[in-house]
């Protein structure tokens, strides 16, 4: 239904945050790992709510006439349709969130690791 919606509104916040970061210069900031792979849950939810939206074009779900989501011409269907994205958009959103995270700890600490190596051995690989 519309369960796209809400990882599509992530993806607006989160590239407004990245572009914000990058325009102030401020090197705290973008030394920040979370900020410099920023760019990498962008285009998780990016990619995941194109295909999310097409999927649910395919299904007839989304029109291009007013009111776009065929779920919210009735009450009692936009309803569920809230109902789903308050749960499954949600959920969606929160888990490439989690992954991304995941991704960005992972790396930050395999980098942190190859640049300690480097620092024992003089600069040696």
């Amino acid at each position: 239904m519309a369960c796209f919606i809400v990882p599509t509104a992530e993806a607006i916040v989160t590239t407004f945050v990245k572009k914000n970061a990058d325009k102030k210069g401020n090197e705290k900031i973008k030394a920040n790992p979370f900020i410099k792979k920023m760019n990498w849950l962008n285009n998780m939810l990016w990619g995941g709510s194109a295909l999310l939206a097409f999927e649910h074009i395919w299904h007839g779900e989304v029109t291009p006439w007013f009111p776009f989501l065929t779920k919210a011409a009735n009450p009692v269907d936009a309803a569920e349709m809230l109902h789903e994205m308050a749960t499954s958009g949600v959920a969606m959103a929160v888990l490439v969130t989690a992954v991304w995270t995941g991704m960005v700890l992972v790396t930050n600490s395999i980098e942190n690791r190859e640049t300690a190596k480097t620092a024992v051995s003089g600069g040696k690989k």
